[in-house]
């Protein structure tokens, strides 16, 4: 019909007809798009008359079809859409005709499957319907009807018809809301209207699906809004409406209230109990449905409000699933937005009842501070919104009231800074308030909170909202001061408020806090405030010289380079301006780029790299500085340093690539206009040619960098910033011109360096150099010719069957990279048994790539097949020879780089996968027995003699019936005709010769130890189990075999499967199962996204089944019940875990009850192993973090089950508990974050715990109740509960909290009675931790009313029956309540005043217990420490006016009447004693603190006039009989002196130098006393920090020794202890008087000894302290000995130092390093260095200071004037010391001894980094100076030594192998770093003889 038209209309229908006919035939829906838009102008221009001409209906009736027919989300459909909606009215209405008539033919479909697509059209044209309303509702009804039959079948099936149902009800709430519209009158409500009867329809399949759990959480809640909206348009009167729906949430709908049509169609929901999800989403319903907004319902509405709040607050401690916890979150923040518009205009009444201290807010807020640190974000930000309204919500209530008077916003405020810094919630709660009140309110409480903040900040996970609420402060300040003060004045103080504070912190703060600070704090400050970095800068820049850092701090310098970069980056400053501008030197950036701090090298990069543009032009002042910055960096040992290095150097590149791009288009742009001038042209050429030649030199120096023997550090960041640079400068399309490309920079040499990287023992770094080849791959393959490219196949072969586990990784890579070229498939066609079974030519179809791994993995098949034979007779060869696992781990290497979904060899492929399955299955066979062992690990020792032989032959004969290999019955040591043949094995033969000629060989032969055959063994299970789990994961599933689509049949899949079960399930080496869990998770995970049903759900059945076989307890299943039930919680996580991640988690709910019941059997089983392995695998489950928050519900469960399984007599059960609780201990309170038992980190307070968890409210209760009732029987009877640790435990994990409120149901106040009983427990750690458990359940302001009360309830002295576990239970009590209470309060207060003044009457009450009265030593002591609180407490809050005279008297007494004072009458052995021997020192040291405090010392305070004269007592305690009142007493003498010598005390009389001053004999006559070490090595500490000055005139008289016996008696300590503290402090002392003693003109001679024993000290075999002693010397004596201009221990002595020095430098431990460091530090500020530039730097890095130490060396040897005595020995230095021969037979012996051994590449240390540093000054020295007639016989000596070395080396390096940097890597590098030292030292030695020649004529 269209045709005819297009025959007879006008031009105007012609052209449109034509037009319309071409856009029907596309079939791109761009092009139709294009038509659409040339059609819709034509329409527009017809004329009005012509309207309704049946070519504009045909048009628009073909635009209707159209959009009918495609998808929702089809941009045809919306371009459809908008065109159509901009016709003219007319043309308008008739193309709603048009869709309105398609869209009643929609409407009659039958088809199920088409109701989304219709639903979908009936939406987008909803908008324009103005008829057919009926004909909706019923195919609505229609659709829901049919979609809910349906909803059954599979679970794909399923969640497609949720979603169209989930349509199906939007699209009926969208209609039912235009039913007003539509229907004029209420006509349509009468009972027998049909529109009516399907709205109630609608209504009741609502309610259905609301009712239905089984149904998605978003359907159901869709639906609850759904029935309210239907009730609300359907119900009268409509003011009744907030009745019915309060009724309905509350329950209490009554029949005779509610019309009939409501009770027929929602009957079910006052008939039913409703559970809690409905009652949710009902609320949720009425709060999204219901008009709030200017109290349009009146007072009902108000009910209904507070009604929905008291439903939604009961709901909160019932909903625990994390779903419904985060739905119940967001309504409830919906609910206080409809509060906050109702009380607009709501009644007084409403705004009494919303008040901040009305009942509904108070339980608002207990909810908030429960929630605000819940583990889900949303959870959290929810609660962070409801507390930001609730102040709203009071603020409306109280419209008129003065803000900050008003009482609620103070208890807020009071009660925020009262909590600690380390809850989360406080920051945003806190910003909250600052909001609504202000922040000039919270900081008038307390001034120094911008300070405790910026401490928070230490911690990572505190600092985004420590910086966030500091923002917030900052922010809020300005806008005060800014509208109460003018700039100049405004501006100060905030600067001293929020800046100054965050300076301090920058210069002398930890590393981390300063770096959270930089990152999350300084961006936000100089944001809001750019002004503020000119002060900062200013005041940095003033201390910037004085105050460079350390290793531990910043310094000014550091502060400064964070605020520029910081600043640069945001655009707020250029580098230009900071260098042209002297706001600082490139002198100090330069000091930045080598400082000794981490972080301020990284700023200092950091602010060369970032910038705010990307397309910022590199100066040349940048690129100098970066090349600097590499020579001194690569090396970084940090691998978080590494990683910021790498990131940082990227985005230079990335700026250099765009810059670059940007001069190119400039260059052209300006050509064509012919408007600039050939010098502008010049500079951008100049610049490009810049950036040219620094990426040039970048590369150099990072090839370079490859040397032999280089670091692991230096490694990994020079091949990462190489590949950033391939990766940045490649060429896309589109891209002008390529500034630079590495591939011109690559020769042979440094692709053979790159090939070399794959020995590394690092695998990221093979995986570096395999990317970055991969990278480069056009040119690489230029330079591999065919001989090379066999050697490395044949290395790749022999490393790919190497005993050393290693090795095979590097196989897998070398092999990897050899695919990619073209002649490695003749390499391996040359092999017979690949060619014969291999039927391939070049010619095929297919790629290189695929070709090669085909052709390498049928090689390594071929010749694991051969080796699987031969170990099926002898494993133990296997073992010792060929090892199989390195074939399969090749074989997995090449198949996963393979692109598996566009291969072209499929028959042959299918045929590898088959081969693979099997060959795998049958290697399994071999080995399984050993990991399928009861004891695996038994066969670890190394059975290498014949008589633990025995062992090995008894293990293996004791797992015999589970394999039938020959060896088990006769291989027991590999005697002469047994073993192997290992020369054979190493000569480059063929590889499939290797199997076949392993035995019969008799020449070479090796031992095999039992460690190389279980490694075999598990490796090999865990490289098939990689292997299968592989094909699974990657290989097309077909789903039938003969399909031609897949490589694996669905058979084969199963097989793998019970493969996977079989070895998870009977495997006992964790090695082996644990691997076999990563393939099998890869096979689960593949099945779960299966098509064929039958796959699918195999996982079920599996899982359905295994926890059958465990409930079973069936005696012959093979399930292992030790070893933690071995793999079986393995098995049942992998299983688990596959299950898609959006479904409602059926699985694991169904496991969870299966397991809990399990855990807690109702009654007595037969067998407890169901128990054990339930246990077991809920930990497994537990720990899992892919569960994340749907494990969450069962935890309450899951500790009941470990508390009651720990009352069980079977050993296993208790243990299985135990391990269950410790992973429930970690999972409620996180992972341990640090060394301190009871720090808050990892604690909750009770009411959040009890809330999370209330079902263990009770049972806790219940629990503790039963334990209590068994502490301290009447009878005496000693009885053990055996849940009490654990429920003491998880209470002591708790801690109190002032936000604690009076609304929750779960009081804390039962448990106390309980806790105070189980503190009589008979066990101490009992008490002690019932006295820690007590403290969270105790209401802060109750505490000193229980302490009192606990105190009362102490014995008196008269009592005749003491039990003296009860009185130390509560001491306990006493003592923990005590220090939170005083902890807690920090503001002075008259009522702590008067608290502590009760407490203190109390303990004057009982003090006998502390006295001789008391006979029970540990009660004593625990009184002590009660009054060892206190004392602190009052020595450190300097109370003045308290009455305390009393208190002091008494502990004067107390001291005076103790043991201490008069003698002891004890043993060691008396219980107790040594633990009193403490607390009464630490009491009198207590009391020694607050009585030489200055104030007090000169105030008349009762202390002064109480303690005897301090220094006596420090004596007396020094010289008591037992070493624990000694080692206290030294500890607090050393802090003393270390304060004083500090400065952190005034030198005031009656401070710690009173105490300390005049005790010099003392100590003496004690250091040659002294037997017990520890307090030795303080006294040597102590002698070490006093003034010599003091000490040496005193050592004659106290200990009979001068000066010099003195040093010669410590030295003799170094010689004798064999401590090493000792050792070292004894070493600092004697360096010490060294130093002295040489400055005060003694005889030198006699100190060489010394400067020989630091030497001695500096070996890598020496321990860490040992060598940090060392470098501490050699700091200390710099000065004196190592850069005086007299050589005081001569040239040999102090060169030797030096040379120490440099050997400390490249120390493995960073610590020891940064010491060495700081020698350069102190020499460097001697007067006679240099002040070169290169000498200029102070705080630097290990590698910048050992370039400086060799500088300072060469030219102290000048200053010394003996160049021509220093030459010789520092070329010595270069050529080294080793006896490179034998070190290399050491090597080799050590790497056959030991199976993992690695080498040194695992060392810090680079020897050709410091011979080529050390050759740089010598080769600058030489001819600098000329030699003063050097020793011709020396320099003979030296060249005759260089001549024999060059050829020994030449002679080994000959000796190697082929590709020895693969077989024989540790000696390769040995070798070629010894041949660069030998290239060197001739170098220097040839100019030598020149410069003598020279001297000569």
């Amino acid at each position: 019909w269209l045709m005819i038209k297009v025959s007879f209309a006008d031009a105007e229908e012609h052209n449109l007809a034509t037009l319309l006919l071409h856009c029907v035939q596309l079939s791109d829906g761009i092009q139709q798009i294009h038509a659409i838009k040339q059609i819709v102008p034509l329409l527009k221009k017809m004329d009005r008359n012509c309207a309704c001409s049946p070519m504009i209906k045909c048009c628009l009736d073909i635009f209707g079809v159209m959009y009918f027919s495609l998808d929702a989300k089809n941009p045809l459909k919306k371009v459809l859409a908008s065109s159509l909606n901009g016709l003219p009215e007319q043309l308008m209405t008739e193309a709603m005709r048009s869709f309105i008539r398609c869209l009643k033919e929609e409407l009659k479909t039958t088809d199920l499957h088409l109701y989304r697509k219709v639903m979908d059209n009936l939406a987008s044209c909803m908008e324009n319907f103005s008829l057919g309303m009926m004909t909706f509702l019923q195919f609505l009804l229609k659709s829901l009807l049919e979609i809910q039959e349906e909803n059954s079948g599979n679970s794909i099936a399923q969640t497609r018809l949720m979603h169209d149902l989930l349509m199906a009800i939007k699209v009926s709430m969208m209609l039912v809301q235009k039913v007003q519209e539509n229907f004029q009158g209420s006509l349509w409500k009468k009972p027998d209207s049909l529109v009516w009867q399907n709205m109630c329809g609608l209504l009741n399949s609502f309610i259905k699906f609301l009712m239905d759990e089984g149904l998605l959480p978003t359907v159901q809640t869709t639906s609850a809004l759904a029935v309210i909206l239907f009730t609300k348009t359907m119900f009268e009167p409509i003011a009744k409406l907030p009745c019915l729906v309060s009724d309905l949430l509350l329950c209490s709908v009554k029949y005779a209230n509610v019309p009939e049509w409501f009770v027929s169609s929602c009957g079910s929901l006052f008939i039913e109990e409703l559970s809690d999800s409905v009652l949710l989403y009902l609320c949720h319903g009425a709060l999204a449905m219901l008009e709030w907004k200017n109290c349009s319902m009146g007072q009902y509405g108000e009910k209904l409000l507070l009604d929905i709040a008291l439903v939604l607050l009961s709901l909160a401690s019932r909903l625990k699933d994390s779903n419904m916890a985060v739905s119940l979150s967001r309504i409830l923040a919906i609910w206080t937005n409809s509060a906050l518009d109702v009380l607009e205009s709501s009644s007084q009444n409403l705004k009494c009842s919303l008040n901040g201290n009305s009942n509904t807010i108070g339980k608002l807020l207990e909810y908030v501070y429960t929630h605000w640190e819940h583990p889900l974000d949303a959870v959290r930000h929810q609660a962070k919104l409801i507390f930001k309204n609730i102040l709203r919500i009071h603020q409306a209530t109280v419209k008129g009231s003065a803000v900050k008077s008003d009482p609620f916003f103070s208890m807020l405020t009071e009660s925020l800074l009262s909590l600690e810094w380390h809850v989360k919630g406080k920051y945003a709660s806190l910003g909250c308030l600052v909001r609504c009140v202000g922040v000039e309110n919270i900081l008038t409480v307390d001034r120094t909170i911008p300070t405790q903040i910026l401490d928070a900040m230490g911690d990572q996970t505190l600092a985004p909202y420590a910086s966030d609420l500091l923002e917030t402060m900052f922010i809020n300040h300005k806008s005060h001061l800014i509208s109460a003060f003018q700039k100049s004045t405004w501006i100060n103080q905030w600067h001293d408020t929020w800046v100054s504070p965050l300076l301090l912190i920058l210069c002398e703060g930890n590393p981390d806090q300063t770096t959270y600070i930089i990152d999350y704090y300084l961006p936000k400050l100089l944001k809001c405030n750019p002004d503020s970095l000119s002060y900062m800068i200013k005041i940095l820049e003033a201390s910037a010289d004085a105050n460079i850092g350390s290793c531990n701090t910043r310094g000014a310098l550091g502060a400064l380079m964070a605020c520029l970069r910081t600043a640069r980056a945001h655009g707020l400053i250029q580098f230009t301006d900071i260098i042209r501008g002297d706001l600082l030197s490139i002198e100090c950036v330069k000091q930045g780029l080598v400082h000794q701090h981490n972080q301020v090298r990284i700023d200092a990069l950091g602010l060369l790299c970032e910038t705010h543009r990307s397309t910022e032009i590199l100066s040349v002042e940048e690129m100098e500085l970066i090349q600097f910055f590499m020579m001194y960096n690569l090396n970084s040992q940090t691998p978080a340093v590494r990683q910021q290095i790498c990131s940082l150097l990227r985005k230079l590149f990335c700026r250099i690539q765009e810059s670059s791009q940007v001069l190119y288009k400039r260059e052209q742009s300006k050509t064509k206009q012919q408007l600039i001038t050939e010098s502008a042209k010049w500079d951008h050429f100049v610049t490009l040619q810049q950036y040219k030649d620094f990426m040039s030199s970048i590369c150099d120096k990072l090839f370079e960098a490859l040397f032999p023997g280089s670091s692991h550090p230096t490694r990994f960041s020079a091949l990462t910033i190489l590949g950033s640079i391939a990766e940045v400068f490649s060429v896309p399309e589109g891209q002008v011109q390529a500034v630079f490309h590495l591939s011109q920079e690559i020769d042979p040499a440094r692709v053979q360096t790159l090939i070399q990287c794959f020995a590394s023992t690092f695998e990221e770094v093979k995986v570096l150099a395999f990317e970055l080849l991969m990278k480069l791959n056009a040119t690489i393959f230029l330079f591999q010719d065919s001989e090379n490219l066999r050697l490395l196949f044949q290395a790749g072969m022999d490393l790919s069957t190497s005993t050393k586990p290693y090795d095979c990784v590097t196989a897998s890579y070398l092999l990897n990279f050899l695919i990619h070229h073209k002649g490695l498939l003749g390499v391996c066609l040359k092999n017979q048994l690949v060619a014969l079974t291999f039927q391939i030519d070049a010619n095929m179809p297919a790629s290189t790539m695929e070709k090669n791994t085909l052709a390498v993995i049928k090689y390594l098949l071929a010749n694991l097949e051969q080796e699987i034979f031969q170990a099926e007779k002898s494993l133990l060869q296997a073992a010792a020879s060929f090892p199989m696992y390195g074939r399969v781990h090749c074989i997995t290497g090449a198949l996963r780089q393979l692109p598996l979904n566009n291969l072209t060899l499929m028959t042959e492929w299918r045929q590898m996968v088959a081969q693979l399955i099997l060959t795998s299955y049958r290697l399994s066979t071999v080995v399984s027995p050993i990991v399928q062992s009861s004891s695996p690990e038994g066969l670890i020792p190394m059975d290498t003699d014949s008589e633990t032989s025995g062992r090995l032959q008894m293990i293996l004969h004791e797992i015999q019936p589970r394999d039938s290999n020959d060896y088990f019955i006769q291989a027991k040591m590999l005697k002469e005709h047994h073993r192997v043949d290992l020369k054979n094995l190493t000569e480059n033969k063929p590889a499939e010769n290797t199997c076949i000629e392993i035995t019969g060989k008799e020449e070479q032969t090796c031992d095999v130890t039992a460690q190389m055959v279980l490694v075999c063994c598990w490796r090999s299970m865990k490289e098939i189990s990689l292997l299968l789990g592989m094909l699974c994961k990657l290989l097309p599933s077909q789903t039938v075999s003969e399909s031609s689509a897949g490589l694996i049949t669905v058979e084969q899949v199963k097989d793998i499967g019970n493969y996977f079960k079989h070895h998870l399930l009977q495997s006992r080496h964790r090695g082996a199962f644990e691997l076999a869990y990563t393939g099998f998770v890869m096979l689960t995970e593949t099945l779960s996204r299966c098509t064929n049903e039958s796959l699918r759900t195999l996982p079920q059945q599996w899982l359905c089944n295994v926890l059958e076989e465990i409930k079973s307890c069936d005696p012959s299943s093979k399930l292992c019940a030790t070893r933690r039930s071995a793999g079986i919680p393995f098995y049942i996580q992998a299983l688990l875990a596959s299950e898609p991640k959006k479904s409602k988690t059926d699985l694991l709910k169904m496991t969870m009850n299966e397991l809990l019941s399990l855990a807690v059997p109702v009654k007595e089983s037969p067998s407890i192993i169901p128990q054990v392995h339930a246990l077991n695998i809920l930990r497994a489950l537990f720990r899992d973090t892919r569960f994340g928050e749907n494990i969450i519900p069962y935890i309450a469960d899951g500790t009941q089950a470990a508390i009651l399984g720990f009352t069980s007599p079977v050993w296993t059960v208790r243990n299985s508990s135990t391990l269950l609780f410790s992973t429930l201990i970690t999972r409620i309170f996180g992972v341990k974050r640090g060394k301190d038992e009871n720090s808050k980190k990892n604690r909750m307070t009770g009411r959040e715990f009890f809330s999370r968890f209330p079902t263990l409210y009770p049972f806790l209760l219940q629990q503790l109740e039963v334990v209590a009732s068994t502490m301290e029987s009447e009878s005496g009877e000693l009885k053990l509960h055996p849940s009490l640790f654990l429920l003491l435990l998880i209470l002591g994990k708790l801690y109190p909290s002032p936000m604690d409120g009076t609304y929750s149901a779960l009081s804390m106040a039962p448990f106390v009675p309980f806790i105070m009983r189980c503190g009589h427990s008979p066990v101490y750690r009992s008490r002690e931790m019932a006295g820690r458990a007590l403290v969270p359940f105790v209401m802060v302001n109750q505490i000193p009313h229980t302490v009192q009360s606990l105190l009362t309830g102490l014995p008196d002295s008269s009592n005749l029956c003491i039990r003296q576990n009860s009185t130390h239970g509560m001491l306990l009590q006493v003592f923990h309540l005590l220090g939170s209470y005083l902890e807690s309060k920090h503001l002075v207060n008259s009522d702590l005043q008067q608290e502590l003044a009760d407490v203190i009457t109390c303990m004057k009450a009982k003090v006998w217990l502390a006295k001789r009265q008391n006979p029970c030593l540990v009660t004593r002591a625990a009184y002590l420490d009660v009054l060892v609180v206190l004392t602190n407490y009052l020595g450190k809050s300097r109370r003045k006016g308290m009455e305390l005279y009393d208190f002091w008297e008494e502990i004067h007494e107390v001291l005076s009447d103790s043991e201490l004072m008069t003698g002891v009458h004890y043993t060691s052995a008396e219980p107790g004693f040594t633990q009193y021997l403490q607390s009464i020192t630490k009491l009198a040291i207590s009391v020694l603190s607050v009585a030489t405090d200055p104030d007090i010392a000169k105030s008349s305070s009762p202390v002064a006039q109480h303690v005897m004269n301090p220094t006596l007592l420090v004596v007396q305690l020094l010289q008591s009989d037992f070493h624990e009142v000694r080692l206290l007493i030294l500890e607090a003498v050393l802090l003393w002196l270390k304060q004083v010598n500090s400065k952190q005390v005034t030198e005031e009389k009656g401070g710690p130098l009173s105490i300390v001053s005049d005790m010099e004999v003392t100590l003496l006559r004690m250091a040659v006393k002294e037997k017990h070490p520890e307090c030795f090595c303080k006294i040597l500490e102590i002698l070490h920090c006093m003034d010599l000055r003091n000490v040496l005139p005193r050592t004659e008289h106290s200990i009979k020794m001068n000066p010099k016996g003195f040093l010669n008696w410590a030295l003799n300590i170094i010689d004798a202890s064999k401590s090493i503290e000792i050792q070292c402090v004894a070493l600092k002392l004697a360096s010490k008087l060294v130093i002295h003693l040489v400055q005060n003109c003694q005889e030198v001679r006699r100190f060489v000894s010394q400067s020989q024993l630091v030497t001695s000290c500096c070996g890598d075999e020496q321990q860490t302290e040992t060598r940090l002693a060392a470098a501490e010397v050699l700091r200390s004596v710099t000065p004196l000995f190592l850069t005086n201009q007299k050589l005081i221990l001569g040239l040999s002595s102090t060169l030797a130092m030096w040379k120490c020095v440099a050997q400390l430098l490249q120390s493995e431990d960073p610590m020891v390093r940064d010491t060495a460091a700081d020698v350069i530090r102190v020499a460097q500020s001697q007067n006679n260095i240099s002040k070169k530039p290169e000498f200029a730097f102070r705080v630097v890095n290990a590698s910048m200071a050992m370039d400086l130490a060799f500088g300072i060396v060469c030219e102290l040897l000048q200053q010394w004037n003996q160049t021509s005595a220093g030459v010789p020995v520092l070329l010595e230095w270069l050529l080294g010391e080793d006896d490179l021969k034998k070190d290399l037979e050491t090597t080799t012996k050590m790497e056959d001894d030991n199976l993992f051994n690695k080498g040194e590449v695992n060392f810090w240390a680079e020897t050709l980094t410091n011979v080529r540093q050390l050759s740089k000054h010598l080769l600058l020295l030489i001819p600098a100076t000329c030699l003063n007639t050097p020793d011709q016989g020396e320099l003979h000596r030296l060249a005759r030594m260089v001549s024999d070395q060059a050829q020994l080396v030449k002679q080994l390096l000959k000796e190697l192998p082929p590709t020895p940097e693969f077989s024989k890597t540790v000696e390769f590098t040995r070798l070629s770093i010894q041949n660069e030292r030998i290239s060197t030292c001739l170098k220097i030695l040839t100019l030598l003889e020149l410069d003598n020649d020279a001297h000569k004529n």
